[in-house]
């Protein structure tokens, strides 16, 4: 189950999310925005950052982790990574803060002695979601975050009650971000399970979520990449005869958009070198 995807897409939905679970959140938790950042030599991609508004003249940078399996070496790699983009934005931010989510202890590195300064001063806060309360006791957000540690005998009827809570206790216009996260909870929870069964399990339709407008897009989508790949292959061998196998993967990686130009490129050539040179330019 992706469940970093889902919390990253509840905090980009609702970013003042994460300083409720914080100590010391900061006065204007609610003007955050959820990001993520790249950082060039060496190439990091931090997927986590909640970022202070940008008409401050500093503010504290938040970097968030969620990590639902063990790994040994996680608080080497979010240290550093989080360092080193606090160096190279070092006059934006006049501090950094770290918040670690895991399921539960067992989840979280043995070997912390490195790290124990840190890790025990007000710079870093580990959340344990298991220790947060019952899932029926907690605000809404939080309790759509713990559906995902929610075991799959147990999920349908949290996630039954989560729906039914989010109908009385959010205004229409903030129904449908809750609703979509919680289907799609469920639907990576037992993706064994038709569309149709999982909309009987939670007792609604999907039809009109974005989640499965997505999935269909991409499904679109998918199917006239691969119409376009098999009709330009055609005509690449007709025009200038059998491709290598280097050739036919740069063109296996072209997108969508590079496929429909290179099919009304291809009229013009004549040679393998034509199709190469046409690679090599875009």
């Amino acid at each position: 189950m992706r469940r970093d995807s889902i919390f990253y897409k509840l905090f980009q939905t609702y970013p003042a999310l994460l300083f409720e679970l914080v100590t010391n959140p900061p006065e204007n938790a609610s003007e955050y925005k959820f990001d993520s950042v790249a950082i060039k030599e060496p190439r990091f991609e931090i997927d986590g950052v909640f970022l202070p508004p940008e008409n401050e003249s500093t503010g504290v940078v938040y970097f968030c982790e969620v990590q639902f399996q063990k790994d040994e070496r996680l608080y080497e790699r979010v240290f550093a990574e989080s360092f080193l983009y606090f160096y190279r934005n070092r006059d934006r931010f006049s501090n950094w803060k770290a918040v670690i989510i895991y399921p539960n202890r067992n989840t979280e590195q043995n070997d912390t002695i490195s790290y124990d300064i840190l890790l025990n001063s007000e710079q870093v806060n580990r959340i344990y979601l298991d220790e947060l309360g019952h899932i029926r006791e907690l605000p809404l957000e939080l309790a759509v975050m713990l559906l995902t540690t929610v075991d799959e005998e147990q999920a349908p009827q949290e996630a039954r009650y989560l729906l039914q809570r989010t109908q009385q206790e959010r205004p229409k216009q903030l129904k449908q971000g809750i609703i979509e996260l919680i289907t799609t909870i469920i639907a990576y929870k037992f993706e064994t399970l038709t569309r149709y069964e999982v909309e009987e399990m939670l007792g609604i339709t999907f039809e009109e979520t974005r989640f499965y407008q997505d999935i269909e897009q991409t499904g679109r989508e998918k199917g006239r990449k691969e119409g376009e790949k098999s009709l330009i292959f055609r005509q690449l061998t007709k025009r200038i005869g059998e491709l290598s196998p280097e050739v036919c993967q740069r063109v296996e990686n072209l997108s969508l958009e590079e496929l429909e130009n290179l099919g009304e490129a291809l009229l013009d050539f004549s040679s393998i070198a034509d199709l190469e040179n046409w690679l090599k330019d875009n």
